[in-house]
């Protein structure tokens, strides 16, 4: 008998035991083991955006492809992929989308645009202007415009648009005067007032800042004074402001085959290249000598 008192008692501490046991383990583990599915019920994962089609975007590479890199990510997140081919010139770009092989191109200014449907006899129009690269004037011998002396040589492009942009900029600085009707096509030859006898001096684009040295100013635009280690904001003396006539006739835009304008794809793309994401890249990468352009 007493055995069997011995042996319920024993029995009667296991399970009491064994009782203390589940319960100190449910007490220690349930929380851990509970957490990660109140997680993820609180935040689903988002799921992915419907596939709304691919955009082909042919552009130049600096700094137009750069740009396009940095919208990619944000296409996707509405859906649609974008598929950039990088050409060094700047007639492809326009017949490929002509053709209908790519949807849009970014490379060109308006006036590039306009002249070459002129003379191509192709249908490109301006979907949405995006930044414009502002021409500079730069120190040379002289650092400053307040130095500038009797004779004193400045250097331009010889082109005819950027040779008016030049022109207008030195105008606008009280260096020069032009013809008052002389405007985007303006050339030396429409120079009326020029106090200090300054030279201008007429160079390839390519050429004007491999002379910095031996004049006493250059006047660059955008992408010559990146390739030349030049920043806009920090090392010119004036530019072209986002108010000014060249900035608004030079942006920079997205460019499409006419009735293609208004395509949800084109919409989508020159909205997230005009928005605050891409302003604060552009801003952030190129120091001026690229500015996100305001309508």
């Amino acid at each position: 008998m007493k055995n069997v008192k011995k042996l319920l008692a024993l029995g009667a501490a296991c399970v009491l035991a064994l009782s203390l046991a589940a319960c100190g383990g449910s007490t220690a583990s349930a929380p851990a083991a509970e957490a990660p599915a109140e997680e993820a019920a609180e935040t689903p994962a988002e799921a992915p955006a419907e596939a709304k089609g691919t955009i082909t975007v042919a552009a130049s590479t600096t700094p137009h492809a750069e740009i396009l890199a940095e919208a990619a990510p944000l296409l996707a997140e509405q859906g649609w992929e974008l598929k950039v081919t990088e050409f060094e010139d700047y007639v492809q770009p326009n017949l490929v989308v002509e053709s209908g092989d790519f949807d849009a191109n970014y490379f060109q200014h308006i006036p590039y645009l306009d002249s070459f449907n002129a003379e191509q006899g192709t249908h490109l129009v301006n979907a949405g202007g995006i930044h414009y690269e502002p021409f500079g004037i730069y120190p040379g011998t002289k650092a400053s415009l307040d130095e500038l002396a009797d004779g004193d040589t400045i250097a331009v492009p010889n082109d005819t648009t950027n040779e008016a942009r030049a022109l207008l900029l030195l105008e606008a600085n009280g260096i020069l005067k032009l013809k008052e009707d002389a405007g985007l096509t303006a050339t030396v030859l429409d120079i009326v007032e020029n106090l200090k006898n300054v030279e201008i001096l007429e160079l390839e684009a390519a050429q004007v800042a491999r002379v910095k040295d031996e004049v006493a100013f250059v006047v660059l635009n955008g992408n010559y004074a990146l390739a030349a280690g030049l920043s806009v904001g920090q090392d010119s003396i004036a530019y072209e402001t986002s108010d000014s006539e060249a900035a608004k006739t030079y942006v920079n835009v997205i460019a499409v085959k006419e009735g293609n304008e208004e395509s949800e794809a084109i919409k989508a793309l020159v909205g997230v290249l005009k928005s605050d994401a891409i302003k604060e890249f552009i801003n952030g990468k190129y120091d001026g000598a690229v500015i996100p352009f305001e309508d």
